[in-house]
């Protein structure tokens, strides 16, 4: 996929570890500049220097925190203002906390998972979308998770975030298209830094009744995305696409 984001800006959402790495990571091998984006400035940094070295394209650092409506639109305005241009978003930062019940729900915790995972792509779509929009063409891909179609009570409240930025990608696909493309990914058990931490008999529980037999890759879902970012996805816009290992093909 070398050279098939050439010239291309790219921000990634929660970039500097799991998924949100491997996708930075993947973006920059095809060619596109990409501008790290996370809640911790030094982390950005750290990797945005790594992937610089790795891809020999340009990486930059961009410290934001997605729940906080009122920095989102001076910071795109900021990766306009620097680049010229901002062609692809990747909404992949997100918070997944787990509750015994939904009565052990706080109010609290409930709003911090809407804002960062439903509020901030919102708006981010919405102001990176138009900025696309009003260049001629640009890709938006959500991450969002196989959760939304398969919610298990402890993730309640996080399945319900992710549903609802499916029916955003259907929504801004229509908003700004055609000359915007919108889509989906969602994501199932992937081995990631997260995953390092579940024992051998949780992750039998997670893959004995997967096609697939085992967790993911992330780079098997960042070569998608890079796809989706692409021009060669031109017809593709308003998807919703599970990596899930084929969870969803199991009854």
């Amino acid at each position: 996929m070398t050279g098939l984001l050439d010239g291309k800006v790219a921000l990634v959402t929660g970039a500097t570890r799991g998924l949100g790495r491997a996708i930075a990571d993947a973006l920059a091998a095809a060619g596109a500049t990409v501008v790290v984006s996370s809640r911790k400035a030094d982390a950005c940094e750290r990797v945005a220097a790594e992937i610089s070295a790795a891809s020999g394209v340009p990486a930059h650092p961009l410290p934001l925190h997605v729940g906080d409506w009122d920095a989102i639109e001076p910071a795109v305005d900021a990766i306009v203002a620097e680049h010229g241009r901002i062609d692809v978003l990747v909404n992949n930062a997100g918070i997944a906390p787990l509750a015994p019940s939904a009565k052990d729900v706080t109010e609290a915790l409930f709003d911090k998972t809407i804002d960062v995972n439903l509020k901030g792509p919102f708006r981010l779509m919405a102001v990176a979308g138009a900025h696309m929009h009003a260049a001629g063409g640009g890709s938006i891909v959500n991450i969002s998770s196989i959760g939304a179609e398969r919610p298990s009570p402890p993730e309640a409240t996080y399945a319900a975030s992710k549903n609802g930025l499916n029916a955003l990608t259907r929504a801004f696909a229509q908003e700004y298209g055609p000359t915007v493309r919108v889509n989906c990914v969602m994501p199932g058990a992937f081995a990631t830094d997260m995953a390092s931490e579940w024992d051998e008999e949780f992750i039998g529980l997670v893959t004995h009744r997967l096609p697939a037999g085992r967790l993911g890759d992330p780079r098997e879902l960042a070569g998608l995305v890079v796809h989706l970012a692409s021009d060669v996805a031109g017809y593709t816009t308003g998807a919703l696409i599970p990596v899930d290992g084929g969870r969803t093909a199991v009854y």
